[in-house]
């Protein structure tokens, strides 16, 4: 096994997207097995030592950031494995932890299969999908990561190697979770006893749910429960064509009018994904893309798969619902062959980049929202952002999956005032989220940023929930310590 300890070759560990800044570790392990990185777990309380499991570094909430405790690189562990057809339209792959998401995606492609998860930074690493259960704009059709998870590998705190496989082990009536380890042998355990919220998207703490498999308590634990090490990812054939559209519209309350028509489960259109941008956000874009209409006041990307017998039917319907709610459909750009649909994605992807362009220049970080809320609750929220932000003169941008209820609020603070000024928002943010039955994190998860929060949300006994299910599965506190469960709350023996 690799060890590494000098500054130069650990430095990048102490970093990710999410501007933390106090990261620090005496070293970085890099198993090449899982014999290995369960050996580096079962020593870990005879060597006194703690481990921070980190990814590629693409997360936004410091969870791969180190404050201390050791670090193991699940970066060698990247084996892909070939595509097994179990009937006609169904798949699996089987691949470690360290595998990137584009790789895996672009493998099963050239297959004729579709894994649907599709989280926007694509240098992912597959373990990290899966401990965040992450998500993207398909998500509106096709679920989270947590639908396509088969089997998981996971290597318990105590280094255990846990095979779970998907409706294996369930808990019963009463909520317990029955197995026996190699190691550590029989144990049994109650499931986190409270309600979780009723959004489409939820990605903050542990998931409980009447009659639930153990597979998904560990899918979005965000490594605090065990390391995934390998996952058979389930896969679907891959769509014969698909209709990308951005769709223009002058007055808020005509686009909001279009989302409801297309979410109609009546509607014969089912897109796969739905995703808006601002006013502000389209004013972004225009910098670099003058066709870009300057009288909108936003936009909806849509995604519709479909098949060259249906395709001009669903464009027919498609065209249909823009001219019924006043869309500007002579502005908006409909793409149909792969060529087009690529510049339509990197139109897409071009915002976060002019937007941190833009922020580099300002020498301040972006305060941004992850919170999601029942579909009659959105946008109620989303006036409360809109009017909130105007209110103190604050540069903004919303975008994202409005499909689920759920888009991003970004604050683009133009100096240290403006920055502490939203900081203080954000909590109103939350505040407002919650009242209205939403979660405060649905994709991006608590790592060490927002796990103050959680307390907001969760309360104190929620809480406890968690640090009880944390000390079952990990007693001596080994993984990940910091991330989700305030540290606060693993110190207390109430639990």
């Amino acid at each position: 096994m690799i060890y590494k300890h000098d500054q130069t070759s650990i430095q990048g560990f102490l970093e990710d997207t999410s501007n933390l800044k106090t990261g620090h570790t005496p070293g970085v392990y890099f198993p090449e097995t899982t014999d290995e990185l369960s050996e580096l777990l079962k020593n870990a309380v005879k060597k006194h030592q703690r481990f921070t499991i980190a990814g590629n570094g693409t997360g936004t909430t410091g969870g791969r950031i180190p404050l201390g405790d050791y670090v193991i690189s699940m970066q060698k562990l990247n084996r892909i494995g070939e595509v097994v057809q179990l009937s006609g339209d169904s798949a699996y792959i089987t691949v470690q932890a360290g595998a990137l998401l584009d790789d895996v995606q672009k493998k099963v492609e050239q297959n004729g299969w579709f894994y649907p998860p599709d989280p926007t930074e694509k240098l992912c690493f597959i373990g990290s999908t899966i401990a965040n259960n992450s998500s993207g704009a398909r998500t509106f059709k096709y679920g989270p990561t947590r639908k396509h998870i088969a089997r998981i590998l996971v290597v318990l705190p105590q280094g255990d190697l846990l095979n779970l496989r998907r409706g294996t082990c369930i808990a019963d009536k009463n909520g317990i979770f029955r197995l026996t380890l190699p190691d550590t042998g029989h144990i049994e355990f109650q499931m986190p006893q409270y309600l979780m919220p009723d959004t489409s998207k939820h990605n903050a703490g542990y998931y409980s749910k009447e009659g639930m498999d153990l597979i998904d308590l560990f899918i979005g634990s965000e490594g605090t429960l065990g390391v995934v090490a390998e996952a058979d990812l389930m896969l679907i054939p891959h769509p014969e064509a698909i209709i990308s559209c951005l769709v223009y519209f002058k007055n808020l309350d005509d686009l909001f009018r279009f989302i409801r028509l297309i979410k109609d489960p009546e509607n014969a259109l089912k897109p796969r994904a739905i995703e808006f941008f601002d006013k502000n956000s389209i004013a972004f874009l225009a910098a670099q893309y003058p066709e870009v209409p300057s009288d909108s006041s936003g936009a909806i990307f849509l995604e519709q798969e479909t098949t060259p017998e249906t395709e001009e039917t669903d464009l027919d319907i498609l065209f249909e619902k823009m001219e019924s709610c006043h869309a500007m459909t002579d502005e908006s750009w409909i793409a149909l062959d792969r060529d087009e649909q690529v510049r339509l994605h990197e139109f897409r992807h071009t915002l976060p980049l002019l937007v941190n362009d833009w922020l580099s220049k300002q020498n301040e970080s972006k305060i941004s929202t992850d919170m999601a809320v029942p579909e009659e609750a959105f946008r109620e929220l989303f006036d409360f952002y809109c009017e909130s932000c105007e209110q103190q003169g604050f540069v903004y941008i919303i975008f994202g999956h409005i499909g689920n209820a759920h888009v991003h609020l970004n604050i683009l603070p133009r100096n240290r005032e403006e920055f502490l000024q939203a900081k203080a928002l954000y909590r109103k943010f939350i505040a407002k989220a919650l009242a209205l039955g939403g979660t405060l994190s649905a994709e991006h998860g608590i790592g060490k940023l927002k796990a103050e929060y959680l307390i907001e949300m969760y309360h104190e006994r929620g809480i406890q929930e968690m640090v009880r299910v944390k000390k079952y599965l990990d007693p001596f506190l080994v993984l990940n310590r910091g991330n989700l469960i305030p540290v606060a709350y693993l110190e207390t023996e109430n639990y």
